[in-house]
Order: C-alpha cells, then structure tokens, then sequence
C-alpha cells in the first residue's frame, strides 16, 4: 500500500513582492499549490478559496481523476462567482497542482503554471505541462528551453481557475515506487531556476525541511521576483520485506506490565507512580558511618534490570497504535500509549493523517481514543479506510 512517509512545504513572498499570494494544501493524502493572480489581493482570494475548496474533499465522480477534477471545476465556479460580483476583483485567478496519493497510484489534476516533479532513482521528471504562452510556443517549436527561461511573456497564462465559467483540467495517474519523492511548486521557483538546479538541490538528500528551504533560498539568490512555494513528499510502499520483518517480531509483549501513565490525546489521565529515592549513603547511622558498597547481587539485579527495561522498550517500538495529535488530526504512532517517569515516551508520531477527529462520527472517534494495540499494516489500514471514506471512496 502507496502512502506519504513524510512531507514538507514551505511558502515565502520572494524579494520583488509585497505580498503572497501562494496558497498550498499538505494534508494527506491531498497535496495542492496555488498560484493567485489580480489587483486589490483578489489573488490571494483566488488562491485560499481554490485551497479551501480542496481542502472539504473530492467531488463525485466514479475514479479519483474524476472527483479531483470536479472538485477544482468547483473552485474555479466559486472563484469565477466572486470576480463577477466585486469589480475589483474582475479577471481574478489562480492557478492549481493538486496531487492526491491512492492506495496504488498518484493522481495528478493541473491548471495553470504551477508544477509537479518526480524525483526518482537520482533523476528529476516534469510531470505536469505548464498552461502558458511561453509553454506553448516551446511545444510547437517556436522557442527552446532556454530562450522560454527569459522570454517577456513567460508570465502569460493559458488556462486558469476564475477568468472563465468553466474550466478543463489536466489529469493523470501516475506509477509511485517506494522511496519516491514527489515535488509541487509555485512558477516563483520554476521560473527563477532551472530544472538542473533543483535537481543538484534534490541530490543532496537533505531532510525534508532543509530542502525546502534550499530550493527556496536558490530561487531568491536568483532574483525572488515572484511568490516561492514548495511542498515536498517522500513516498512510501508498506508491505516491503522490511516491514513484513518489523510486523514478525510483534509477539511476547505483556503491557500490563508497563506502568501507568498517560496517552497522547483522549486516554486516561496519568497514574502516580511510586519513586523510592535511595539512601544517602553518607548520612550518620546509630552505630558507626560506613561507606556503602555495592555487592555483586546488587550489581547482578541491576544489570537485569537494565536489560529488561531495555527489552520492553524495543519490544513496545514492534507494535503500533491509533490516536490523534494535539491538533485533533488521526495519527498513526509507534510504540505504545504510555508514558514513563521523567518525560520518557514509549511511543512516537510515526504518520499524520488529514482526517480530524471533529469529522467523525462519535463511534469512530472511540475506535480512535482507545488507543488499541495493532500491527503497522492494522493501523495504517484504519486510517487509510478513514481518509477514503472522507476524501473519495475509489482509486484508480
């Protein structure tokens, strides 16, 4: 099963604007860049609401291509709505590069000139076609790549959410492989460096949010002459044989025998655990002062007791539960729902889904605040039948 392993975005007004007009969406399994465009911070508008209409889920339709498609048909009727009924909002648009990550596939729905890449393998690949004048004129042989890079119309769009009544989206569904890394951009990048730059930045293999902001920082040493945004995902295939060995060491773990303590969001309140502190060994007795020694039982029983301490925390790291994070989002955590003395967590945040616990209904909501032990392929399971019963219910 194809999920999101971990993301980033990032959104910066660049050097030459005053304001952003950038919107983006990273809530998965949907990803989204918005690019707005008109006077008096109609682009802005056009951009959040592109953003928001997203972001309420998948129109109808039979596969996800469909719904995706119909859910930005529906943000470019609401943004066209809004420019009919202000005049200072006349002509406003948007852009938009949406990405929605299926159990198998990707599926791409596109308009305008923000952009889609696949890192793969130590190969960068475009996999949206920009809606541009300039773009245009490349496919039909009027200009090459580097004379689009500096042409004077290269902010011209084609196609955009808003100037018209009815809009036709690009869409596709694309392969993923594990480990695959997926990046979703404003023009201010793409069109402030090259897709070799970007490349040599990928290439470095930073974390997430150290490549966002090198990509960001790049396009500004450019030049920064327009809005920066970037969202980046690095894919995952669960069902490898590294986590069937994960999922096979998942035996022999007693939690009753965990103290008790508190779980992340929604568990029981924390019970007081019983710390003897030793005697100071220095402290005057009736009889005479003696320094104290440990003897080789004492040493023996601490020894076990390291290694069996030791033992239940990597056997409680085999096992995973759901839960939800501080902001109500279902989240999918590793370990177990305790806590030990001095702030020790015996789990930690292995997924964030965008499914909040305010959008179930009550008996979905205990299912998730039990926090019930399960394998890692149980948990993602649940959480994966959540998001599609919310975000659309089919892949392609």
């Amino acid at each position: 099963m194809l999920r999101v392993a971990e993301h980033a975005e990032l959104t910066d007004t660049g050097r030459q604007r005053r304001a952003n007009e950038d919107a983006f969406l990273a809530r998965a399994p949907l990803f989204a860049v918005a690019d707005g465009m008109g006077g008096a911070q109609a682009g802005e508008i056009a951009s959040a609401t592109a953003i928001e209409v997203l972001s309420g889920g998948l129109g109808e339709g039979e596969s996800v291509e469909q719904q995706l498609s119909e859910s930005v048909r529906q943000a470019n009727s609401q943004i066209h709505a809004l420019s009919v009924a202000d005049d200072q909002r006349a002509g406003m648009g948007t852009t938009v590069t949406a990405a929605y990550v299926g159990e198998k596939h990707v599926t791409l729905v596109h308009v305008g000139d923000s952009r889609c890449y696949r890192w793969r393998d130590g190969a960068l690949e475009r996999l949206t076609d920009d809606h541009s004048l300039v773009e245009e004129m490349v496919r039909q042989g009027q200009l090459t790549e580097e004379q689009a890079l500096d042409h004077p119309q290269r902010s011209i769009i084609t196609r955009a959410l808003g100037p018209e009544s009815v809009v036709e989206p690009d869409a596709q569904t694309v392969g993923a492989r594990d480990g695959d890394l997926l990046l979703l951009c404003s023009d201010g990048l793409s069109t402030m460096i090259s897709d070799e730059q970007i490349a040599a930045i990928l290439a470095r293999g930073e974390p997430l949010k150290a490549t966002t902001r090198g990509l960001i920082a790049a396009a500004n040493e450019a030049g920064g002459r327009d809005n920066i945004t970037v969202v980046l995902m690095r894919l995952e295939v669960l069902g490898s044989a590294a986590a069937s060995e994960i999922e096979a060491t998942q035996v022999g773990l007693d939690v009753a025998e965990l103290p008790a303590a508190k779980a992340p969001v929604g568990g029981a309140a924390a019970a007081s655990v019983e710390r003897r502190m030793p005697r100071d060994p220095r402290a005057p007795t009736a009889k005479r002062r003696r320094r104290w020694k440990p003897g080789i039982g004492t040493v023996l029983a601490l020894f076990v007791a390291a290694l069996l301490l030791s033992g239940i925390y990597f056997a409680s790291q085999a096992v995973y539960f759901v839960g939800a994070d501080r902001e109500g989002f279902v989240s999918v955590y590793q370990g177990v729902p305790y806590e030990l003395p001095l702030g020790i967590n015996l789990y930690r945040e292995d997924y964030i889904s965008g499914i909040n616990l305010s959008q179930l209904p009550v008996s979905e909501r205990t299912t998730i605040t039990e926090h019930n032990l399960r394998s890692r392929s149980d948990a993602d399971d649940l959480v994966r039948q959540l998001e599609l019963g919310r975000l659309g219910s089919s892949t392609p």
